[in-house]
């Protein structure tokens, strides 16, 4: 069952840091917002999603391109219009970072976009291959988990330097510019990939 477990960590985290723009999109996320509800969310979402790629293994893989890429699209956005929306006052009180609000955005962010991605088939294919679902399941929550506290603990500490040394209107404009990109960049990975 060890095995089973490790392999599946193993192939999911592999798949899934190469590249991934969830990666980058978490990052952002904890540059603005505090770490743990970042990390809440992001647990929350992965538990989910790869609940679902478990449990209806290839059929995930199967999803129609267009509606995945209109999903994807709508979460940046969504995600963006929220940051955009947030005052640019800093308050350093923990009521003002809006956890909840932070913890709902990672959540919507990463459950709404890249369904049939890399990791999801990943985590499938073990499902498929390995008679043990739960086992498969933790693997790949753990691994989506790991990846995600890596993003967040590096954005968080960017954070602390981004506060001191940028204006809130800057970190507003350039946190709104950078999920728009990352957006595009994987609307357009989730179209290409439907052609391949």
């Amino acid at each position: 069952m060890l095995g089973i477990f490790l392999a599946t960590y193993a192939a999911v985290f592999l798949a899934e840091i190469a590249g991934d723009k969830l990666l980058y999109t978490t990052g952002v996320l904890a540059a603005r917002y505090r770490s743990a509800p970042i990390m809440v969310g992001m647990a929350f979402a992965f538990t989910l999603k790869m609940g679902v790629a478990v449990a209806v293994g290839d059929a995930i893989s199967r999803l129609p391109r267009l509606f995945v890429a209109a999903l994807t699209a709508a979460s940046f956005l969504g995600v963006a219009w929220a940051v955009w929306r947030k005052p640019d006052a800093r308050n350093e009180s923990k009521e003002s970072h809006g956890a909840g609000k932070a913890a709902m955005l990672t959540f919507a962010t990463i459950f709404f976009s890249e369904w049939g991605d890399v990791g999801q088939i990943t985590a499938a294919a073990m499902a498929a291959r390995y008679p043990a679902p739960i086992i498969v399941w933790a693997g790949a929550v753990s691994a989506m988990v790991t990846k995600g506290i890596l993003a967040a603990s590096l954005g968080g500490g960017v954070r602390k330097w981004i506060q001191a040394n940028l204006s809130p209107k800057t970190i507003r404009y350039g946190g709104v510019g950078m999920l728009l990109v990352l957006g595009v960049l994987a609307v357009i990975e989730t179209l290409v990939e439907g052609h391949a």
